[in-house]
């Protein structure tokens, strides 16, 4: 499971496709106008046991092509983890049959400069595979400290927030969203992003002064919406969990079943079916009928 800080930051791609489009303009990504998107399962486990998932993966459709984009959130250098995107990479290729692209979301500068650096992998004397990331960071992500950039590009704002969260102008950033949101009637898209902010910075000093905002001049934001983001948040990770226990246990899931258990949101439900799953023998069982 990703820790609510990674949480906010691959939730920001799962949005909506203006938002990836816009970024795909400011950020200068050399990939044409999205017209779609459609997150993908993130669960890559195959038959034997072990674990492997990803953060996001978005089917992204555009003006000219079709790709996969995989979202990672690095918070530090790890260097565990070119092998695990190497494997992400390459086996949705092999199942999807469609280009792929590794996104890296950084925190800091030292984290982008460890993920912009080709990896290596194989034999010290062979080099099998380079991966080549693209990495957002706050190396490319501009610093939003001007409130009327805020108010035309919420989600651009919130990237730049969790971005530069332990940088010296995450203090600027923060003041510039605070006042474009006092300017901006409260709706479901704002709530969404300050909640994502305040999940992305929260593993950073810059926590502190959010949540000081959020008590003297946003505690309007802490509505019905905010809530609901957070209830949606865990029904999908307990879809997550079914389909995967589900696949470990060898039951077999048609398409149909599986979009029924992604299109459920009643969380009671979706408790019942996790425990079932852990003895049912087919998902006939599992849905009771």
């Amino acid at each position: 499971m990703v820790t609510s800080s990674h949480e906010a930051m691959h939730r920001i791609f799962q949005h909506d496709a203006a938002a990836i489009a816009h970024a795909f303009v400011v950020l200068d990504l050399p990939f044409a106008k999205p017209t779609a998107v459609e997150q993908v399962c993130v669960d890559l486990t195959e038959t034997a046991p072990v674990e492997r998932r990803a953060d996001t993966v978005l089917d992204i459709t555009t003006v000219d092509d079709r790709f996969l984009m995989v979202v990672e959130a690095q918070s530090a250098p790890d260097d565990s983890r070119p092998d695990a995107w190497s494997y992400y990479v390459t086996f949705l290729r092999n199942k999807y049959r469609l280009p792929v692209i590794l996104v890296v979301v950084c925190h800091d500068h030292s984290t982008a400069r460890w993920a912009d650096a080709p990896m290596a992998i194989g034999h010290t004397s062979w080099t099998t595979i380079t991966l080549h990331p693209l990495v957002l960071g706050p190396h490319n992500v501009p610093a939003i400290t001007d409130p009327a950039v805020v108010a035309q590009d919420l989600p651009l704002a919130a990237l730049s927030a969790v971005t530069h969260a332990r940088e010296n102008d995450i203090g600027a950033i923060l003041e510039a969203i605070v006042t474009a949101l006092r300017r901006m009637d409260g709706n479901e898209a704002t709530e969404f992003y300050v909640e994502l902010i305040e999940q992305g910075i929260s593993h950073t000093e810059a926590a502190e002064t959010w949540r000081k905002y959020m008590t003297a001049d946003l505690s309007f934001f802490r509505s019905e919406s905010a809530q609901k983001l957070r209830e949606q948040g865990r029904a999908e990770g307990r879809i997550q969990d079914l389909l995967m226990i589900l696949q470990h246990r060898g039951v077999a899931v048609s398409d149909a079943a599986a979009d029924r258990i992604r299109a459920c949101d009643d969380e009671a439900q979706l408790t019942t079916w996790l425990r079932r799953s852990l003895d049912v023998s087919s998902v006939d069982q599992l849905f009771g009928e």
